[in-house]
């Protein structure tokens, strides 16, 4: 059964040890914050293995949205969470490779199905 937090902009849902976020783009930095805050809380109190952020709803990204993505799945990392980012669009991949911000320490899956199914997997994690 699923846990649902709502957040100021972004919710947070539990599911089979896999903790989902889904990033809208009208997140300001104390939203952002509260947001970190939530998530490191949420991936504690449910010993969760995963954490899949859903970035679909992002049109576009500028080093802010880059660098909050890094900072979550670090905080993730630390936790012992494998991280994944679903739902990047090819303008948000191209963005953020011309600002510099290639993220090559997080996974990506293009659904959130597959990601959960690369963490059931406990596979190690590939990245660039």
């Amino acid at each position: 059964m699923a846990d649902l937090q709502d957040f100021p902009s972004s919710p947070i849902v539990t599911i089979t040890g896999c903790v989902i976020v889904a990033i809208r783009d009208d997140l300001d930095d104390s939203a952002v914050l509260a947001l970190q805050n939530q998530l490191v809380e949420e991936i504690d109190r449910k010993k969760a293995h995963g954490v899949i952020i859903d970035i679909s709803a992002l049109e576009i990204v500028d080093t802010f949205t880059g660098r909050m993505l890094a900072a979550m799945a670090e905080m993730s990392r630390v936790l012992n969470a494998r991280t994944i980012l679903v739902g990047m669009r090819p303008a948000v991949a191209m963005t953020l490779v011309e600002l510099g911000m290639t993220l090559t320490t997080i996974e990506t899956a293009l659904t959130a199905d597959r990601a959960m199914m690369m963490i059931a997997e406990k596979k190690p994690p590939k990245t660039l």
